[in-house]
């Protein structure tokens, strides 16, 4: 019976099989119109955004990305999957990579319908030019290298790293990490001293004459931090557990209700979150350690309880990190800080890391106050907006729009914050959102947080870690953190990459020739 039943499958395959297999002249009449009236849906919409915005791009290279853009986002209003599984029955591409190429993609599909269906020659679309199905993908390739340098492969992942305080006083780390791979170095502006980022520019320079090898700088703003400035241990313990209160004190971490009898009063760093905070609102304490809700607001602040932490509790203390991911933030994302780091950046960094990017309002700030200190060269400056709110994810067209109008842009998926503030479970679909939608618009994307967090960490990556650095190589960068095993984790992230890069290019497989299936070949023919 199995034997049978191979032979019939093979029977099928080779074209034997005489039982209606294919749609029906009707059916694909329809499946044509109905392409045809998405065609035409998706041409009217995508130009009236386009048109919207086209007064306000400085950039000529973005145009045709911003307008491939809108035709993206017009298509993805519509939910294709019933006419994907219908194209699939004949061999046509289902729009599944439409992404960089939107409109082609869909003509193509069009046209070579229209002819299987037998229409006549008025009622036919033109093949689109070759050009046009790649023309996308080299404008990503170009973007990419404005910011992370030139390299002939268009599916090149760069690496980051994060230079720890070690990069001012070890020179040997610093050429060991551009041998290992590192394309891009970070120094994030929250930490270390301006006379130790000097030096870690130093060393750097100093590496690249010496390695033969580039490497850019990315100097990341720090931003409006929202944390824990004092805690007040009335009671005997300063942790707290599930279905415990604390009171979170508006002003001094003296000024709490007189009838307030739980253990612990904390002050948040940035206090205008009161004014949009509600009863209901949710609190995350030290990227999601320990997650509250607000369950009563008072004069003097408000009382929060625990849904939930470790069994054995959580211990509160200064400086841990305040997420509020109902809450409407009314905070500038450009601090006193930023804007005095800004002087140093624009004469050493190649792009700069804009932290709490929330709109296009955040990005016209940034855009404004490097005018004012550069002048019309500030349009060759990089910046790469951090997403990492549901309102950066909520308004990230604009976003891209009003950067990539004036600059070299390219977003940073900062996983860590966004799953906090999304929630664990919106991470995954998020970032692939975010993926697509900047592929529309060409721009390319930093893979960043917690990357083989376990290698930099131990000097040994967990399984799921490899498989995550594997899915980075859909990014044009991937970004890592310090630790003591930085070069090797490096070493290792370069190897990884460098393989996937064979295999797949963003959504698409790469079907280069598989080994394993060769062999197998040899194997039955012997």
């Amino acid at each position: 019976m199995v034997y049978y039943g191979c032979i019939q499958h093979v029977f099928w395959y080779t074209g034997g099989n005489t039982m209606k297999s294919t749609p029906s002249l009707k059916e694909m009449n329809d499946l044509y119109q109905a392409l045809f009236e998405l065609r035409q849906n998706v041409l009217e919409q995508g130009m009236k955004m386009y048109q919207a915005v086209s007064p306000s791009i400085r950039r000529s290279s973005f145009r045709f990305s911003a307008l491939n853009l809108a035709f993206y986002l017009a298509i993805r209003c519509h939910d294709l999957r019933p006419l994907q599984e219908k194209l699939l029955l004949l061999g046509l591409s289902s729009l599944g990579r439409s992404e960089a190429r939107t409109m082609a993609n869909l003509d193509a599909v069009i046209a070579s319908l229209g002819r299987i269906c037998h229409k006549q020659e008025h009622e036919l679309i033109a093949y689109p030019a070759p050009k046009w199905f790649f023309h996308g993908s080299r404008l990503l390739a170009h973007n990419s290298n404005l910011i992370f340098g030139s390299h002939p492969d268009a599916s090149y992942t760069n690496i980051m790293v994060t230079m720890p305080p070690e990069a001012a006083t070890d020179y040997k780390l610093v050429r060991n990490l551009l041998e290992a791979g590192m394309d891009m170095a970070r120094i994030n502006c929250a930490h270390d001293t301006r006379d130790m980022w000097q030096v870690m520019l130093h060393h750097i320079h100093k590496a690249e004459k010496e390695t033969k090898k580039r490497c850019k700088i990315y100097m990341d703003l720090a931003g409006p931090k929202v944390r824990i400035s004092q805690v007040l241990v009335p009671g005997d313990d300063d942790r707290v557990f599930t279905d415990d209160f604390f009171f979170l004190a508006r002003g001094k971490i003296s000024d709490y209700p007189a009838d307030y009898t739980g253990n612990v009063i904390i002050t948040c760093s940035i206090p205008q979150v009161f004014d949009h905070l509600q009863e209901g609102d949710s609190v995350v304490i030290d990227d999601g350690k320990l997650n509250c809700v607000v369950t009563r607001l008072t004069p003097q602040g408000a009382y929060l309880r625990v849904i939930s932490t470790k069994a054995k509790g959580f211990r509160l203390k200064n400086k841990r990190s305040l997420n509020f991911p109902k809450t409407p933030l009314d905070i500038t994302p450009l601090t006193k800080k930023d804007l005095t780091d800004l002087d140093f950046i624009i004469h050493h960094a190649d792009a700069i890391g804009y932290s709490f990017v929330r709109s296009r309002a955040d990005i016209l700030l940034l855009q404004d106050e490097l005018y004012k200190r550069m002048g019309n060269k500030a349009r060759n400056m990089a910046i790469i907006a951090k997403i990492e709110t549901r309102d950066s994810v909520h308004n990230l067209p604009e976003i891209i729009v009003q950067a990539a109008s004036r600059n070299p842009f390219g977003v940073m998926i900062a996983r860590g914050d966004l799953a906090v503030e999304a929630g664990y479970h919106r991470l995954a679909e998020l970032q692939e959102e975010i993926l697509w939608i900047c592929e529309a618009a060409h721009i390319p994307v930093i893979w960043a947080t917690q990357v083989l967090e376990n290698l930099v960490k131990t000097g040994i990556p967990s399984r799921a870690e490899i498989t995550d650095a594997a899915m980075s190589e859909r990014a044009e960068c991937v970004m890592l953190n310090k630790g003591p095993y930085i070069v090797k984790a490096v070493s290792s992230l370069a190897d990884i990459v460098k393989r996937m890069e064979g295999h797949q290019y963003k959504k698409a497989p790469q079907l280069r020739t598989l080994h394993i299936a060769s062999d197998a070949l040899k194997a039955f023919d012997n």
